[in-house]
């Protein structure tokens, strides 16, 4: 890491341990732009675990930060409900978008069971020649000796092809998929764009659910939700939740973890060797990758009565969210967890995936991607360098890159 680096580090920590603690405010955007809420969390997590905010102007909030005071709430359903929403902002009364991950049991169970099929241990094995070969395409495409965005060329590209088979989507319109994940998860859009561009989304996908609704079951998730009892009579705002979750889902935790990976070995040279050394480290390096980059850094509940909850009152209504990203760096619980470590012993300890009834339903998928990926590049790269800043998204949500500039030696 060069010294601008360490200076900008050591300024933004300032900065964190500067600001009112009641001031504190984690789901402003503008921090996971700048890369700077790791270090409020760091604060959060020593200071104040449980913290309320009151700054924000939707309205206030509590921050739960501590590894296991988030696994506590993730897992008591009964105690913090799920529903109307995961993000922070509550869903305008003229566009609601119910899902089944911000719904409570029994809808969520049967609404999820609908579409976990695709997403299991069969269908994946069918499907890992196809993304291999997909991986080897992409990667054999990529210029050698000249600066490319990372981001555009591998990441993007190749989650939006998994996206498009998942869903059998029109294959040349598959970066529309991209850009509805990119406008559902921003933090700095104004909502009547948002809604607008969500709507083109919903109009596009009824096509595709009118196909298949009317034809025999097949494999792709729009025709398992056509089929299935538990969804087939969905209203129209349920199927676009749903719609909209599984394309995020689908999107944001490998495409994020694609990039924040690369950029992580780059940053720890010599994690980045030992790779180089032992090329059998991949599957415990892409869970410490999935870890370290966190790709979604907060899910929201809402309290469903009085809870004592690290020394606070949370009260029966109260928003909450819990901070994935920073229960991911708790140091009472992971060893050394500032430190990207590719032989982490229990690499799959993190907070990644949620707890309870709501963890990732493709989290089997997004691990076989970046498996396949840096097997792929490993067979034919000597090393991939970043060679600029990388370009975060405003959005406390998706904790992600637009840009990575990056260069493969001849």
């Amino acid at each position: 890491m060069d010294d601008g680096a360490i200076d900008w580090r050591a300024a933004a920590r300032a900065e964190a341990y500067a600001i009112p603690l009641e001031r504190i405010d984690p789901v402003d955007s503008e921090l996971f732009r700048k890369g700077a809420f790791e270090f409020y969390f760091e604060r959060l997590r020593a200071e104040d675990p449980v913290h309320y905010s009151n700054s924000n102007p939707d309205g206030p909030y509590w921050s739960v930060t501590k590894y296991n005071d988030i696994v506590f709430v993730d897992t008591n359903h009964d105690l913090f409900s799920s529903e109307p929403a995961i993000t922070y902002r509550d869903p305008a009364d003229d566009f609601p978008l119910p899902m089944f991950i911000a719904m409570d049991p029994p809808r969520h169970q049967e609404q999820r069971l609908a579409v976990a099929p695709a997403l299991a241990g069969p269908n994946l094995r069918e499907l890992e020649p196809l993304i291999r070969s997909r991986v080897m395409a992409i990667l054999e495409g990529l210029p050698r000796g000249e600066t490319f965005d990372w981001v555009d060329r591998v990441s993007i590209e190749l989650t939006s092809q998994m996206l498009a088979t998942l869903f059998d989507f029109p294959f040349e319109d598959r970066r529309r998929l991209t850009h509805w994940s990119d406008v559902a998860t921003a933090g700095d859009l104004e909502r009547s764009y948002q809604q607008a561009e969500l709507r083109e989304c919903g109009a596009y996908f009824a096509r595709l659910w009118n196909e298949r609704v009317n034809a025999p079951p097949r494999g792709d998730l729009i025709s398992m939700l056509a089929h299935s009892e538990a969804t087939r009579h969905m209203t129209p705002e349920e199927f676009l939740g749903n719609t909209v979750l599984l394309i995020i889902g689908g999107n944001d935790t490998t495409r994020n973890s694609m990039t924040g990976g690369l950029l992580a070995l780059n940053q720890n040279p010599r994690e980045y060797d030992k790779l180089l050394a032992d090329p059998g480290l991949v599957p415990n390096m892409v869970s410490e990758m999935i870890r370290w980059q966190t790709p979604l850094a907060y899910m929201r509940r809402i309290a469903t009565q009085d809870v004592e909850l690290g020394g606070k009152r949370i009260r029966k209504g109260d928003k909450v969210l819990i901070w994935y990203v920073s229960g991911n760096r708790d140091e009472e619980v992971i060893d050394r967890p500032n430190e990207f470590l590719i032989d982490r012993p229990r690499a799959r300890q993190h907070l990644s995936y949620g707890f309870g009834i709501h963890r990732c339903v493709g989290s089997r998928l997004a691990e076989m991607q970046l498996r396949i990926l840096w097997e792929e590049i490993l067979s034919r790269f000597p090393k991939i360098e970043v060679v600029g800043e990388p370009v975060r998204v405003a959005s406390s949500f998706a904790n992600g890159y637009s840009h990575l500039p990056v260069r493969i030696p001849l």
